[in-house]
């Protein structure tokens, strides 16, 4: 698979791509109910799926799974975007201090994944994302419709119901990782597609932690390489 140099992770929602430029990647993202597109070269794609994805363009020979991730104490049910965020971590962060690594992916569930410096899976969590928490509450409540725009407000406690909504949700991720992050042992690594909403607000909490959205690609890219 060394020459095969297009990846392509297929999500809960979404499909995650990395294409190969020249000697660097260009990654991004579309709806899992849009049709793959035509101009790929499927036989120089490694591909790799959370759950089942029927498409006959796919080649099995091309597919990663966990069988090809060679990480110590890995579950064999574990989701195999975890994995990867966890293989790539290894090999990106500089961990000069033999810190445990907390890798927090931020897609449409929040994965949160503890390994040590050696590459063992210590646990995790898992809770609804961003987006999934705003939908949850637009569609079991009457009044509550999911905001036209996401962002974080400024104030812990806001008057709008749309600002409180979006306030909230923030809150409960933030307060998650607060629980789970002590910064004498661990590093914190965010991840996924709400890395970044996430992120710049956290700068305001959290003084050190490493943002690096396409975390998983960087996985497959790493897998492959090895």
């Amino acid at each position: 698979m060394k020459d095969i140099v297009d990846y392509l992770l297929i999500g809960n929602t979404r499909l995650h791509w990395a294409f190969r430029q020249n000697y660097s990647y260009k990654f991004s993202n579309t709806s899992i109910n849009e049709l793959l597109p035509n101009n790929i070269n499927f036989k120089k794609l490694i591909w790799a799926s959370v759950g089942k994805y029927s498409n006959d363009n796919l080649l099995k020979t091309n597919q990663v799974t966990l069988k090809d991730i060679t990480m110590k104490n890995i579950p064999n049910f574990i989701g195999i975007d975890r994995a990867l965020v966890c293989f790539a971590a290894l090999r990106i962060i500089k961990n000069k201090l033999n810190k445990n690594l907390l890798i927090v992916d931020l897609g449409t569930t929040v994965s949160m994944t503890k390994i040590d410096n050696q590459g063992n899976i210590l646990g995790g969590q898992l809770f609804p994302g961003f987006t999934t928490q705003l939908k949850s509450m637009e569609q079991n409540t009457k009044n509550l419709i999911f905001p036209n725009k996401l962002f974080i407000p400024n104030n812990k406690f806001e008057i709008s119901t749309m600002n409180a909504m979006l306030r909230g949700v923030y809150n409960s991720i933030v307060g998650a990782i607060n629980i789970s992050f002590d910064s004498t042992k661990d590093i914190l690594i965010l991840c996924g597609g709400d890395a970044n909403l996430i992120g710049n607000s956290l700068k305001k909490e959290i003084k050190d932690f490493i943002v690096e959205p396409n975390l998983v690609m960087y996985g497959m890219i790493f897998l492959n390489k090895k």
